[in-house]
């Protein structure tokens, strides 16, 4: 009768001499299996840390944000009302997502059913795909919203660009812009992250009176309000800046948002 005992069996197999088939096969099925358990292991213990660091980090960015919008520091200073919240939006319906959170939002856009084909006349910004929620970050003064913070992306000339954009409260109006990630060339259009190119966006106006996107980044120094300073020797980087915020600002990004708080819905 067979020995059906598993620890006569391990002490067999321990036993063969280590050119055999089986017992290197053995050995290697058990090495993989130990590495995949401790990198599932280290992933589930490490994801909580991971999370807290980067919400450390985009509330570091948000104040600095804040910080370099003109006035804003003395609202927030001046003011007992004024409170930063953050809500995850609908795209399309430029309204709260009805079952997304926050703290679920990473795994929803996991689902490839979050996302929405762009074509190539709607993907201004080179995203190919834009997620259908987005969590924005809303400064109000009672039921009054000041500002609203952003997240935006796209391609630039050497890779992606990541950003928060900050909309008055006015929702005609830039307040200000931080460029979180970019990988731009050195000395030109990295310098997008120059806080002095940064500051140039404030006041400017991104639509006319008639809806008309005009927001555009100058080849030159801004000589229309809805233009921005532009970056030497930077002419693709900035035509790329140009694409991002004329498409997160138009009607497949925040658009419908925007047209939503300014009829007083949100």
């Amino acid at each position: 009768m067979a020995d059906l005992n598993p620890i006569h069996a391990w002490q067999r197999m321990l036993a063969q001499p280590n050119e055999s088939r089986g017992k290197t096969v053995f050995v290697a099925f058990l090495t993989a299996l130990f590495c995949t358990l401790l990198v599932s292991g280290a992933t589930v213990l490490l994801r909580p840390v991971q999370t807290a660091n980067r919400a450390a980090e985009t509330q570091a960015r948000l104040e600095a944000l804040l910080a370099a919008i003109p006035g804003m520091s003395d609202i927030l200073a001046a003011s007992e009302e004024a409170q930063l919240s953050t809500v995850v939006i609908d795209l399309a319906r430029g309204r709260a997502a009805e079952n997304v959170t926050p703290g679920t939002l990473e795994s929803a856009l996991m689902d490839t059913a979050n996302w929405t084909a762009l074509s190539p006349e709607e993907d201004v910004a080179g995203i190919g795909n834009r997620p259908d929620y987005a969590q924005v970050f809303l400064l109000r003064e009672g039921e009054a919203i000041r500002l609203m913070i952003l997240p935006i992306a796209g391609a630039g000339y050497n890779g992606p660009i990541d950003a928060m954009l900050a909309v008055n409260g006015d929702m005609e109006t830039i307040a200000g812009i931080a460029i979180t990630a970019q990988s731009e060339t050195p000395g030109l259009g990295a310098r997008i992250e120059e806080p002095r190119w940064q500051e140039s966006f404030a006041g400017t106006r991104w639509q006319d009176a008639s809806g008309e996107m005009r927001f555009a980044v100058a080849k030159g120094p801004a000589t229309t309000d809805y233009e921005v300073d532009g970056i030497t020797g930077a002419t693709r980087t900035s035509n790329a800046m140009s694409r991002i915020i004329r498409f997160w600002l138009g009607p497949q990004g925040y658009g419908p948002l925007i047209a939503a708080v300014k009829r007083g819905e949100f």
